[in-house]
Formats: structure tokens, C-alpha cells, sequence
């Protein structure tokens, strides 16, 4: 099998569930690449809201919710590495390249329709997420060089509707890539951009603890008018921190990228532990300083709520920086859902040519690439679609709230869950079997929770 993984091929446009006959790639990836993949798909948009979210549980139960939910990724994670080969996790000669591949191998066609509805929504979701993100930072940038310019009591008020467009403009473009093994390149750039943006906004929280003197907030967070209220925010923040930890949906396409030896499974359990563990560190960090610096006034989004206000021009370099992270983070949620829905009419139509076919193509300055028309009007319609969506509920910590808790327990605990009792040969009622399945609810009552505080802060915002 080794010998044929460096083979090139070009059709079909996607290859056979699970056949280790054909390898359409040669696979380079490393524990480096693995972790740079990661960290673009965790540290995104949900590192600006976790601030907010620890306002609204206080001092103890912020950070104490952050690590509990980084600790279950990992647990997630792990269960889900050793999906990846069948039926050894290590040595076995079949490949489950995607998430829903792996759910049908071990649980069979029915759940496998039932996940590929949560999994879709979340992939399509993240993108509506990150366009609404992109969209508010570039319009932090406006309103910060604004109120540099008129002042701090100025009112600068603009619109995002147009960066949303621009969003949408690039992202057709880049979406053209054709997959995750041609875009190392995009996740490193963004990495790098995660890193310096939530740098900047660590050192901006820590700076403005400085300048107060003191360290602000309170055990029992924010106060609200009625318990009712409260308990809506602390829902909602349980949805912020739940959508902070969202890449098992996309871990069998970025473990699917490793070279071996050694073992795939080994190599991405080591660069989920470490991505989760840098990735929670800022999380932390950023969360509670962004809290200790504004106590009851903290922002929903730290880097565009304005509780920064100079230096301006930094201000302008995180929010440009949170940008260009989003056009990679874009495309780490979008590709698994690209290669579902192409794989499914090359599957459907397979002597058509405008799905299946590639052409030479070639523009000025750049080196010619290999353009399928059904690739390019399938995802630039995708793309239309999340902008049109985003434009529709622009409201940033009720969609991440909603999107972090509809997702959360099906995909991150219970099919994992599910595939490891069916890999493991875990009958039911056993110790092990309970002790999972006592876990697993537990998760799901807060999954339930979360939601709907969250929707109920959706509806609110959108009726106001």
C-alpha cells in the first residue's frame, strides 16, 4: 500500500469511500502541519467571545468551563484518532478519510444520514460564523481610525454588509483550492495570524490591568435584573465556549494528511494534545484578562467592542490579522463539505463531464491550474449562500452560542463515543459503558442548556 500512495491520478473527481487500492496523493503532512491545521480551525472566532463569556460566569466557573471543555476535546480527539484505520487503528488497510466515513463504517448507513445533518450544518455554520467575524473586524478598523480621528465619545457608526461581500468575494477565489492536501500553506498563515492577534489582545487585557490597578469582577460574574436573565447569559456563555473547541468534525481530514511511520494515529493524538493545550493556554489568558480589565463592561468581542481604543494603529493590525486568519479558517470548515458534496455528484453523474472533467487553465501572473466547472459553480454558490446567511443574523456571540451548542454533544461525544464502543467491542452495561454513558449525558443536558439560551439571545437581538 505504501508504494502506491505517492501515485497521481485525476479522475474521478473524488475518490472511493474507504478503497486503500487508490491513493490520489502522496501524503507529507507531519505533527507541525497537523498542529498548524488544528489551531487555525480552534483559535478563531471563538477566542473573541471568551472574555464575554467569563464575565458572565465569574471568576471560578469561567476558566473552570474552559478547561472542562478543552479536556473533553481531547478526550474526543483521541477516540477519534484511532477511527482513522480499520479495523487495526494502527496497521489496518483501510482508510476513514472523513467523519462520516468513519460513522458509517462503525455505525452503520442510518446514523451515518443522522450525522451527515449535524455534521453539514456545522461545517456550513462555521462559515457563516467566520464571515460575520470578518465582517466586524473590518469594520473595527474603520470605526478605531474614526474614533482616533473625531474622538472617543464620536459616534462612528458604519455598516458591515459591504465587508461581508468582500468576505464572500475572496472567499470564492481562495475556495478554489483544491483540497486539504494543497493548502498547508493557507493554515499556516493563518496560524501565524490566530497567534499575533490573540497575542495582541492578551497584552492589551494585561496592559489595561495595569493601568487601572486593579483586578476587576467577581466571583459570581455579571449581574442581570433577574435570575431568568442570568441564567440566559450563562446558557449563551456555555454556547460561546462550547463553539471555541469545533474541529473533531475535520480531524480524519487533517489526520488524513500525516505521512507514516510512524502510525497516523499516534502522530495526531500528539498534535491534538498540543494544539488543545496552546490553544486553551490563550484561552485562558485571554478570558480572564480581558475580564479582569473591564469587570461588567466587558465586550461580547474583545478586539472589536471597544473597550480598546489606542493604540489605534494595533488595534487596526489585530482586527487586519483576525481578517486574514478567518479566509484560511473559512476554508478549514469549508473543504470537508466541498469534497462531501463533490464526491456525491461524481458519485451520481459519473460520465458527466462538466462534474467530473478538469481543463488547463491560465491567467496572467499566475502559474495555470487544472479548473473543474462543477467545482467553481458548486462552491462559489456555497459561498454566496453564507454571506447571504451571515447579512441575514449578523450578530456574533448569539451565532457562535447557537452554532457552539447544536453541535457540540453529537459531534464531539456521542458519535465518537458510539464508534469507540463498536471499535472496542464495549458491551452495554458494563463499568466502562456506564461511566461513558453517564458522561455523555451530562454533556447533552448542557448541549440543551446552552442552546437555548443562545437561541433565546438570537431572537432578542434580532427583534431589537
Amino acid at each position: 500500500m505504501g508504494g502506491e500512495e505517492g501515485e497521481e491520478r485525476e479522475s474521478p473527481l473524488i475518490s472511493s469511500v474507504g478503497d486503500p487500492a487508490e491513493e490520489p496523493f502522496k501524503r507529507t503532512g507531519t505533527i507541525w502541519t497537523a498542529m498548524a491545521h488544528i489551531i487555525t480551525g480552534v483559535i478563531g472566532a471563538g477566542v473573541l467571545s471568551l472574555a464575554w463569556s467569563t464575565a458572565q460566569l465569574g471568576w471560578v466557573a469561567g476558566p473552570l468551563t474552559i478547561v472542562v471543555f478543552a479536556a473533553t476535546t481531547i478526550f474526543s480527539a483521541n477516540l477519534l484518532c484511532d477511527c482513522y484505520r480499520s479495523p487495526d487503528p494502527e496497521c489496518g488497510p483501510g482508510r476513514n478519510r472523513s467523519y462520516m466515513e468513519a460513522v458509517q463504517l462503525y455505525l452503520g448507513e442510518k446514523r451515518r444520514r443522522i450525522c451527515g445533518v449535524f455534521l453539514q450544518e456545522s461545517l456550513y455554520g462555521g462559515g457563516i460564523a467566520y464571515t460575520i467575524t470578518s465582517a466586524v473586524s473590518a469594520r473595527a478598523i474603520q470605526k478605531s481610525n474614526c474614533y482616533h480621528k473625531e474622538g472617543h465619545e464620536a459616534s462612528c457608526q458604519y455598516g458591515d454588509t459591504t465587508y461581508m461581500l468582500l468576505f464572500g468575494a475572496v472567499q470564492i477565489v481562495v475556495s478554489q483550492i483544491p483540497d486539504f492536501h494543497n493548502m498547508a500553506w493557507l493554515s499556516i498563515v493563518a496560524t501565524i495570524m490566530s497567534f499575533s492577534y490573540s497575542f495582541i489582545g492578551l497584552g492589551l487585557g494585561i496592559a489595561k490591568v495595569i493601568e487601572n490597578g486593579v483586578i476587576r469582577g467577581s466571583v459570581g460574574g455579571v449581574s442581570a435584573d433577574s435570575i431568568a436573565d442570568k441564567l440566559w447569559l450563562v446558557f449563551q456563555a456555555l454556547g460561546d465556549i462550547a463553539f471555541s473547541y469545533p474541529y473533531s468534525i475535520i480531524l480524519l481530514e487533517i489526520q488524513d494528511t500525516l505521512r507514516s511511520p510512524p502510525p497516523e494515529n499516534q502522530n495526531m493524538k500528539k498534535a491534538s494534545t498540543g494544539a488543545i493545550f496552546i490553544a486553551t493556554f490563550f484561552y485562558l489568558c485571554c478570558g480572564g484578562f480581558g475580564y479582569a480589565a473591564f469587570g461588567s463592561d466587558t465586550p461580547g468581542n474583545l478586539l472589536t467592542g471597544f473597550g480598546f481604543y489606542e493604540p489605534y494603529w494595533l488595534i487596526d493590525f489585530a482586527n487586519a490579522c483576525i481578517v486574514v486568519h478567518l479566509v484560511g479558517g473559512y476554508q478549514v470548515y469549508s473543504q470537508p463539505l466541498f469534497a462531501f458534496g463533490e464526491r456525491w455528484f461524481s458519485e451520481k453523474f459519473p460520465n458527466s463531464g462538466f462534474v467530473n472533467n478538469f481543463y488547463p487553465f491560465k491567467l496572467p501572473l499566475v502559474p495555470a491550474f487544472q479548473l473543474n466547472p462543477f467545482r467553481l459553480c458548486f462552491r462559489t454558490c456555497y459561498v454566496i449562500s453564507t454571506t447571504v446567511i451571515a447579512m441575514i443574523f449578523p450578530y456574533f456571540n448569539q451565532v457562535l452560542g447557537v452554532l457552539g451548542a447544536l453541535n457540540y454533544w453529537p459531534l464531539a461525544i456521542y458519535f465518537p463515543m458510539e464508534m469507540y464502543f463498536v471499535q472496542k467491542k464495549i458491551g452495554a452495561w458494563t463499568t466502562k459503558w456506564i461511566l461513558f454513558q453517564t458522561f455523555s449525558m451530562v454533556c447533552l443536558l448542557v448541549s440543551i442548556l446552552a442552546l437555548i439560551g443562545s437561541m433565546e439571545g438570537l431572537v432578542v437581538a434580532k427583534l431589537s
